[in-house]
């Protein structure tokens, strides 16, 4: 065998290494910490902020609080804090949720006027006995805690999508949804997707997990939806002694079958980070009444062993990993379609 061919045959058994031995740094023990979140454009930033506490030994509960902040402090972003799309009622609610290695997790949903939700989730988990709170009771907890309630205005971008909308909705009051359905575009005028949550799951230095996800909703949506985000066992669940997954895309198909719960439970099987994606995510293939091209979904997990990997639906759903050896990595999730 030549050189060249040496090579070829070198570089195609690298395409096929254990993600795990990627967290690892070539095989050594020390697989930790890693962090890893959903959509690439945004999860760049978000990881390098959880990063910038990792690296210094810190929690990976500080951290993936830390990285998603990022995301719902850019005004830009459509599907994440208050710059993104509203509600057809023109207002943008938010949810999120935040679980760390002890089990402890915190949520709100449907909350209007607060720039970061996942602080208040975290808030939540660390000084209330309950685990969700929504609404003007979210509301009225943040402001408590010394929040601060926010002017109720669009960002430019979100009015332009929302105006756009309008001209091209069915929009009612009263709606037939076996007739008309519910008339939310899977994407936006100008093309972009309309479900960018952004779920960050990690694991520090000492081996303990935490994770997070928040978004602004489905774009659109009927006043008063909730998502799967603020839902531990739907959009985010952790379980020390196994892993972590957190899950984007269509919430009630995430809701309907306890997505990241699923995900972590599979893992616990023995299934690898990937595979155990790709099985929730064929459970809801197999159950969903809606059209399957319709929709997305894409789940992203991560092991004892720092072995991580996501799945989706459809094709689109990429993600990054950064760690000692890995400067946010983009992979792009293989899919059922």
């Amino acid at each position: 065998m030549n050189r060249r061919e040496v090579m070829k045959f070198l570089t195609a058994g690298s395409m096929m290494v254990s993600t795990s031995i990627l967290a690892r740094g070539k095989g050594s023990k020390d697989i930790k910490p890693v962090v890893l979140s959903t959509w690439y454009n945004q999860a760049v930033h978000a990881n390098n902020a959880a990063w910038s506490i990792l690296k210094n030994s810190g929690t990976a509960l500080d951290a993936v609080e830390m990285g998603v902040m990022v995301s719902e402090n850019d005004w830009s972003n459509c599907c994440v804090g208050l710059g993104g799309n509203p509600d057809r009622e023109g207002n943008v609610t938010l949810d999120a949720s935040i679980m760390n290695h002890l089990g402890q997790c915190g949520g709100v949903a449907f909350l209007e006027r607060i720039k970061n939700p996942i602080k208040v989730a975290r808030a939540v988990m660390e000084k209330t006995p309950h685990v969700l709170l929504v609404g003007s009771g979210a509301q009225l907890f943040a402001l408590e805690q010394g929040f601060r309630l926010e002017e109720n205005i669009l960002s430019d971008h979100a009015q332009n999508a929302f105006t756009e909308w309008k001209k091209k909705s069915k929009y009612q009051l009263k709606i037939n949804i076996e007739k008309d359905g519910i008339d939310v575009p899977p994407t936006l005028p100008n093309g972009e997707k309309n479900h960018d949550t952004i779920g960050m799951i990690a694991i520090d230095a000492i081996g303990n997990f935490s994770g997070a996800c928040t978004t602004s909703g489905l774009g659109f949506k009927m006043h008063g939806r909730v998502g799967d985000s603020p839902i531990i066992g739907a959009g985010l669940y952790v379980d020390n002694a196994v892993g972590a997954a957190t899950a984007t895309g269509n919430g009630e198909e995430v809701i309907r079958t306890c997505g990241s719960f699923l995900v972590v439970e599979f893992m616990r099987q023995g299934y690898s980070p990937e595979k155990a994606c790709k099985k929730a995510v064929e459970r809801i293939k197999n159950i969903t009444p809606n059209k399957l091209s319709e929709i997305q979904i894409g789940f992203l997990a991560l092991n004892k062993k720092g072995e991580f990997g996501g799945f989706a639906l459809n094709k689109g759903f990429d993600f990054a990993v950064k760690s000692t050896y890995l400067d946010n990595e983009k992979y792009d999730a293989k899919s059922l379609i």
